[in-house]
């Protein structure tokens, strides 16, 4: 039985948390992989051990979370174990933070929404809102998001108010963790890490597809990198 961790704090009302056990369960029927998913309450994460007994960690959507330094130890420990690790709206933009403070040493790296005044914000306003829209991504050839897709597109649901700052994009995604995804002016909107089993971060909402009854194909290809990790460990 494979264990996934949902980080975040649930809200019934948050669409994409009504998304979220939908898509599992489509992935689960369409993968035969059985699998219960356990949400995480930001504040309850206070060390390694809490989430060290499941097989991936997908951090949702919906912040500011209740505790940022939460979110961030769940993140650093799925990178720096090989967990497979999936981060969609707010799970991207922490990813960002995470490794901007923790792999680049910008230990000054902020969240706009956070501290808007920060010089080092490295997730910052949208030029342009995308709350409750939908929007073409455009995917780089030979990512994993790519190969997950089978296309070199998909048009993906957003209820975001923050991305990647533009000014700090180059440094961010010029290493190891690379930009896979765009919309159509060049806009970062996915992130992946080189030389992890799975490590993705998406600023759209890829669960939404679930909501019309859709397997996304990003939530299935989490759910079997999961069933790899369990394979491999046991």
């Amino acid at each position: 039985m494979l264990r996934i961790g949902l980080i975040g704090d649930y809200n019934p009302a948050v669409i994409a948390h009504q998304a979220i056990p939908l898509a599992l369960q489509l992935a689960q029927e369409h993968t035969g992989l059985a699998l219960e998913s356990e949400w995480l309450a930001t504040e309850s994460i206070g060390d390694d051990s809490v989430v060290r007994e499941f097989h991936g960690l997908w951090c949702v959507p919906a912040s500011p979370y209740r505790s940022e330094d939460g979110v961030l130890l769940a993140i650093k420990f799925a990178r720096e174990n090989a967990r497979p690790f999936l981060g969609t709206c707010g799970g991207f933009q922490h990813l960002v933070l995470e490794y901007a403070r923790n792999v680049l040493g910008w230990c000054d790296a902020e969240h706009g929404e956070i501290s808007p005044n920060a010089e080092r914000a490295v997730i910052a306003p949208l030029a342009c809102a995308l709350v409750d829209v939908s929007d073409a991504v455009r995917f780089a050839a030979g990512s994993r998001i790519a190969g997950i897709y089978q296309s070199a597109e998909s048009h993906e649901g957003y209820h975001c108010n923050f991305g990647l700052n533009p000014a700090f994009s180059s440094a961010l995604v010029s290493g190891p963790l690379r930009a896979t995804a765009f919309d159509s002016t060049g806009e970062v909107r996915a992130v992946e890490l080189d030389a992890h089993p799975f490590y993705v971060g998406t600023l759209f909402q890829p669960e939404r597809a679930a909501l019309t009854g859709k397997l996304p194909p990003l939530v299935e290809g989490f759910v079997r990198a999961c069933g790899r990790f369990t394979a491999a460990s046991s």
